[in-house]
Order: structure tokens, then sequence, then C-alpha cells
């Protein structure tokens, strides 16, 4: 493991989900001191074998914190709770896929109180963040950006900076939205295949290698295949995203009717009970919808 950064002060992360998990996961590979909080502490436990250190309140033992949360309402209600931390040229990173109005004011508020903030969205899964493969879409302000470039580069392969606070989220909203339609175009394609009598893993190589290629085919569709659920990035979190992404569009004015039936076949996946599994289990809300149809066309 590396050690140049062995004798600076410690990084904090805010949140251990499978995302935050992640991101903690590379900066200790990168040499990095990290201090730990999540709401149920067990969390830490493995992250902790891995050496880093939990802390009651990485605002007070940071200057440089990273969160990982579910969405910015819970953003704010923890830094609300872990305030009195907060420390004037302190800058926090804030990798939750959030609403930008959110995040715009989370930033005015921090400002206030001297402390930068920085959205930075992750647009990758957790294990492509894991294996070094993720980008980082940040806003704020450039010279903190600037600041926290080591940091970036530790967490994703790539980094881009955006503009202002809310362009971040904005910017993984329109990622999210092309990537979850990919995933329903491949699933769709998968069942396709199988319904007219191609092997499911013969398509599948096939498409990789033709001019209907997407990222999603290598992270997804082996898993499709092989009908493996087990959680790279919750089905139930894209549902959020997509909720997300009609909203900013409703306010531009704008419809989307690919999304509007994405978040259409994504609830029928979580009342199946497949929303806490991966969101490649949207197979299965695509082939039994299907089923369904067809079945109401044959009575």
């Amino acid at each position: 493991m590396p050690d140049q950064h062995k004798n600076s002060r410690p990084i904090g992360v805010i949140g251990l989900g499978l995302l935050g998990t992640a991101l903690a996961e590379r900066l200790l590979g990168a040499g990095y001191p990290v201090s730990v909080y999540n709401r149920s502490r067990e969390k830490a436990d493995p992250l902790i074998a891995m050496g880093a250190q939990w802390s009651d309140n990485p605002l007070a033992d940071c200057d440089q914190v990273v969160i990982s949360l579910y969405t910015s309402q819970i953003v704010e209600q923890v830094l609300q709770k872990l305030q009195s931390g907060l420390h004037a040229g302190q800058i926090l990173l804030d990798t939750t896929t959030g609403d930008p109005s959110q995040t715009t004011a989370l930033g005015t508020w921090l400002a206030q109180r001297e402390v930068v903030y920085l959205e930075a969205p992750i647009a990758a899964s957790s294990e492509q963040t894991r294996q070094g493969e993720a980008v980082a879409i940040v806003a704020g302000p450039r010279e903190a950006y600037d600041q926290c470039r080591d940091i970036l580069s530790a967490m994703a392969a790539k980094t881009y900076h955006v503009g202002p606070w809310g362009n971040a989220t904005r910017m993984k909203l329109v990622n999210n939205l092309v990537l979850g339609l990919n995933r329903v175009a491949l699933a769709e394609g998968l069942i396709f295949a199988r319904a007219i009598g191609i092997d499911m893993a013969q398509a599948l190589a096939v498409l990789k290698e033709g001019n209907a290629y997407s990222v999603a085919m290598d992270v997804k569709g082996q898993k499709m295949v092989d009908e493996d659920f087990s959680t790279q990035a919750k089905l139930t979190q894209h549902i959020k995203d997509v909720r997300l992404i009609l909203d900013e569009a409703s306010a531009a004015g704008k419809s989307l009717p690919a999304s509007m039936l994405h978040l259409r076949l994504l609830e029928r996946a979580e009342a199946a009970g497949y929303g806490e599994m991966d969101n490649c289990a949207i197979i299965k809300a695509i082939e039994e919808g299907v089923m369904e149809e067809g079945a109401k066309s044959n009575g």
C-alpha cells in the first residue's frame, strides 16, 4: 500500500453504503488515513479491519470529508446532527446523487459557515468504483476543486468540473437517464433473443462486439444472463434517480416518455420484491410484465 499520505490529516467518510464503502476503500488503498462514520456503526467494521478509524464526528476530526448518502435531505439531516464539527476552511465532497435545488441550498448554508461544499456525484457502480473505473462529476468553487484533485484522483479515474452548485447533480441525472435506459434495452434484447430461440449468452457475446454495444453489457450483461442479482447498485436507488430526472424535466417543461416507461418498469420490479436487489433485476420486471400482457391478450 502506498504510504505517501501516511502523515497527512485523515480524510473523513460519512455514509458507508455500497458506494461510500467503495470510496473509503479507494482512499485507504491510496495510502490516506481515513476516519469513517455511519448511522449504523456495524457497517464500519470491515473498513476498520482494513485500517480505517471510527470517528463519532468526522466533521470535527477532518478538514476534508467525503459524504455518500441516499438523498440530499439525508445529507442535510446528518450535517445538522454533526454541525458542531464544522469549521472554517473545511471542504465537503458530497457524492450523493441528490436534488439540484437542495444541493445549491446546502452549498449556500455551508458557505455561511465558511465551509466549502463540492458536489461530486460518482458515475459508476460500487464495483466499478472499487476497481478504479469511476468518473467524478464535480460542481462548486474551482479553487476547492483544484485543492481536492489528489483525493478525487484516488477515488475516480477521471473527474470533470461542470460549474456551479447544481450542475454536477444535473449532469449525473443525465448520465443516469442514458445508463438506465441502456440497461432496459439490454434486458429487453436478451428476453427477445431467448423468446425467438437464440441463446442469451450467445446473444450477449454478439451484442458486445457489434454496433449496439454499451458498457451496460460489460457490467450487467452476464448478471442478467445468470440471473445474478447480487447488489452492486440497488434497483430502488435508481427509482429515486428516475423520479428526480422526471421532476427536473417537468420543471424545464420537457416530457421524457422513455423515462416515464422506465419508472413504471422499476416500480413494477420493486412491487415484485426486487427493490433491494441489483438494478439489473429490471430484466425480471420486463419478463414478468410481458408474460402478464400475453396472458391478458390470450384471454
